[in-house]
């Protein structure tokens, strides 16, 4: 189970860095978006 884990890290290293980038900017629009409200 955990060699299949680090194999598949292996295969797609190039794309976790554009999957990370994606998951902070949703957070980030969730934040705002919660946020939003309380500014008026």
């Amino acid at each position: 189970m955990i060699q299949e884990v680090k194999a598949v890290i292996a295969r797609s290293q190039a794309t976790l860095l554009a999957d990370a980038l994606g998951a902070v900017a949703l957070m980030a629009i969730l934040i705002v978006g919660l946020h939003l409200p309380n500014l008026t």
